[in-house]
């Protein structure tokens, strides 16, 4: 790796767990970054699910104001985030993405849409077992095309009776890291990782993981969740175009 190489990964690997940590979109730019210093994209991808480790810890551990009390629900919904990190790791290195691609699209556009929708009124009602189910199936998704995998949990966790912003966006954290963790020990031991790009990348998503918790509590709620929505629906529009013309 060349000097300017891991200023690259370093930089880019800040704000992908700042915006990753807020947002759910981290690899929108530790993605491109791995693919911007040579590395082809099956490599970029392995590489990148295994630096994420690190974006999860930092944003987990910013969140710990918000994960007071929310050890029932996060006990009920790590069992399914981790079998279906363990599912994604093994349908990428056993299969091909294939035409899955084509719905992604509308997966992320539902999921940005689903960000729009007020809070339900009224008394709260337990959450049924279509949440685990849930929780499994965009842990499986993430392992196909990560991109916006954070924003469908997060859409998710919102969707929960009495969920404020950063409370779901704090269980969204825990539970995306969990998701990831197992894919990325499945991709250290049998995928192509290139070890060079990991600590600059690691590093950069640690800090930006750990602070985008704090700027998230600065920032009017409403304003956090349409600009993950709108920033949501663009990616809905690019990968359309990039899956069907």
């Amino acid at each position: 790796m060349t000097p300017w190489q891991l200023v690259t990964l370093l930089g880019a690997g800040v704000a992908a767990g700042l915006i990753g940590s807020v947002a759910g979109l981290a690899s929108l730019f530790s993605y491109p970054a791995l693919l911007a210093v040579g590395l082809p994209p099956t490599t970029a991808n392995v590489t990148n699910t295994v630096c994420m480790l690190f974006q999860g810890a930092g944003a987990v551990a910013g969140s710990r104001p918000e994960l007071r009390g929310a050890g029932p629900q996060l006990r009920r919904w790590l069992g399914p985030a981790v079998l279906g990190g363990a599912a994604r790791a093994g349908l990428l290195l056993l299969t091909p993405a294939g035409g899955f691609e084509r719905i992604v699209p509308f997966l992320v556009a539902a999921a940005a849409l689903l960000l729009l929708r007020p809070p339900a009124a009224g008394a709260p009602r337990p959450p049924g077992p279509g949440v685990a189910l849930a929780v499994f199936g965009v842990a499986v998704y993430a392992g196909y095309f990560g991109a916006a995998a954070g924003v469908m949990m997060l859409a998710l966790t919102l969707s929960l009776p009495g969920a404020t912003l950063l409370r779901a966006n704090a269980l969204k954290n825990v539970l995306t890291w969990a998701a990831n963790t197992v894919a990325a020990v499945g991709f250290a031991v049998f995928g192509d990782v290139a070890w060079a790009a990991v600590p600059p990348l690691a590093l950069g998503l640690l800090v930006g993981g750990r602070l985008g918790p704090v700027v998230a509590r600065r920032l009017p709620a409403r304003f956090v969740r349409i600009a993950i929505a709108v920033a949501g629906l663009g990616l809905a529009v690019r990968l359309f175009v990039q899956a069907w013309l």
